[in-house]
C-alpha cells in the first residue's frame, strides 16, 4: 500500500543537446542510502526523452522503463494530466498498490478541451497587478493561477503587467524617473488593474495611487484584502476630502484611522492573531454587482487572512460618497465587499477569492475583471 515515485530533473548540458541522466543516478542513490527505493521515476526535461536515456534510468536506477515517467514541458501546464495518462502512469500506480482495475481508464475529454482551449486564445488582455513583491512573480501564485482560470471561461489570455508600487510613488520620480515613467506607463497601457494582498507599508502610496487611477478613468478595478483597504483609503483622501486618512497599520496616530485592528486582535502579539480560514460574507445589499456574479446567493464562503478591517464608523460618510459596502459579515459590522457607484467595475474584497479558484470552476470576481 505503498507507491514511492521520485522526481528529479534531466537537464541537457552543453551545445551537443545530450540528455544527462547522471543527476538522477546519483539522486537515486542518495535516496536508497536512506532506506528509500522508488517504484516510479517521474523526470522534467525540457523535451521529451529519448529511448536511450529512458533505458540509461532504468538500468542504473532499478526502475522498469514502464515506470520511467517523463513530464516534459508543454504549452501550460493543464496538459500534464494528459501527458501522464497517455504514458500510463495511472496503470503504473494501480499495479505497484495492487489495486483492483474496477475503475476504466481517466476521463479526461472536459481537462483535453480546457488545455487546448487555452492555447488557441487569440486575443489578450493587459492586467497591471501592482504589488509589492512584483521582482518575484511566485509571490502571488494564486492570484496568476485564478487569472489563467479565468482565461478560458472568458476566451481571453491574460498578459499580466508587474509594476512594482513603490515606482508609481512621488519620490521615485526624483530617485528613479526611468522606473517611474516605465511604471506609470505599463499601467495606464493596461485594461484593468489589480491590487493583491500584502502586508507592510511600502508601496501603500503607489498603491493608493492606482485606486485614484481607476477610480477617475473608470479602469476596471479589483482589489483584494489590502487592495480593498487602499480603496476606502484612497476614497476617504480623495472623495471624503481626509487628507490624514490612513490604516492603523501604516500610521497608528492618524486621526482618521478608516481601517483598524479587528477588535478581537492583540495589537502587541502577532502570532496567531489573524482572521483565518473560510468565512461566511452576507451580501448587505442583494442586487450589487458581485451578488450578480456568485449567481445571486444571499451569502458566499471565502477564505481569509488579515488583521485589520474597515473603521465602521466611516462606512456611512463613505456609502454617502459613492462607495457602497455591499458585503459583511454575520455580525454586520465587519465590513467585507465594496463596489463603487457609477464605476463599470471596481469592487474590493477582504477575502481571498483566488484561494478556492479552480482550473473548472474559476472564481466569479477574476472572471469579470
Amino acid at each position: 500500500n505503498f507507491c514511492l515515485i521520485h522526481v528529479s530533473l534531466v537537464p541537457v548540458l552543453g551545445v551537443v543537446g545530450e540528455q544527462k541522466t547522471k543527476p538522477t543516478q546519483h539522486s537515486v542513490r542518495e535516496l536508497r542510502a536512506l532506506g528509500l527505493t522508488p517504484d516510479l521515476l517521474a523526470c522534467r526535461s525540457a523535451q521529451p526523452l529519448i529511448g536511450s536515456a529512458k533505458e540509461k534510468l532504468s538500468q542504473f536506477c532499478h526502475v522498469p522503463v514502464e515506470n520511467i515517467l517523463n513530464i516534459h514541458d508543454v504549452p501550460n501546464i493543464w496538459h500534464v494530466p494528459l501527458i501522464l495518462r497517455n504514458q500510463k502512469a495511472h496503470e503504473a500506480i494501480i499495479k505497484q498498490l495492487n489495486l483492483s482495475r474496477s475503475a476504466g481508464p481517466p476521463e479526461l475529454r472536459d481537462w483535453t478541451l480546457m488545455a487546448e482551449s487555452y492555447d488557441n486564445l487569440s486575443t489578450s488582455v493587459k492586467i497591471a497587478l501592482v504589488g509589492k513583491y512584483t521582482n518575484l512573480s511566485d509571490s502571488y501564485l494564486s492570484v496568476v493561477k485564478a487569472l489563467l482560470h479565468a482565461s478560458v471561461a472568458c476566451s481571453q489570455k491574460p498578459s499580466i503587467q508587474w509594476v512594482s508600487a513603490s515606482d508609481l510613488e512621488d519620490a521615485t520620480a526624483a530617485s528613479a524617473p526611468d522606473a517611474h515613467t516605465k511604471a506609470w506607463e505599463t499601467l495606464k497601457g493596461s485594461s484593468c488593474i489589480l491590487i493583491p494582498g500584502g502586508f507592510g507599508d511600502r508601496g501603500i502610496s503607489g498603491m493608493i495611487l492606482a485606486a485614484k487611477y481607476a477610480r477617475e478613468n473608470k479602469v476596471p478595478y479589483l482589489g483584494i484584502c489590502l487592495g480593498m483597504q487602499i480603496s476606502v483609503i484612497e476614497m476617504s483622501r480623495h472623495v471624503l476630502g481626509l487628507g490624514n486618512a490612513d490604516s492603523e497599520e501604516f500610521n497608528t496616530d492618524t486621526p482618521d484611522c478608516v481601517v483598524m485592528y479587528m477588535p478581537e486582535v492583540s495589537k502587541t502579539h502577532l502570532g496567531n492573531t489573524m482572521r483565518l480560514g473560510c468565512r461566511r460574507t452576507f451580501f448587505r445589499k442583494p442586487d450589487c454587482l458581485t451578488s450578480k456574479l456568485y449567481g445571486n446567493p444571499p451569502h458566499v464562503d471565502e477564505r481569509h487572512r488579515h488583521r485589520y478591517e474597515v473603521n465602521p464608523s466611516f462606512v456611512p460618510m463613505l456609502e454617502n460618497a459613492g462607495l457602497q459596502f455591499v458585503g459583511c459579515d454575520e455580525s454586520g459590522n465587519r465590513m467585507e465587499i465594496v463596489e463603487l457607484q457609477d464605476h463599470p467595475f471596481y469592487i474590493g474584497v477582504q477575502f481571498h477569492p483566488e484561494f478556492k479558484s479552480r482550473p473548472r470552476k474559476p472564481s466569479p470576481p477574476f472572471t469579470e475583471v
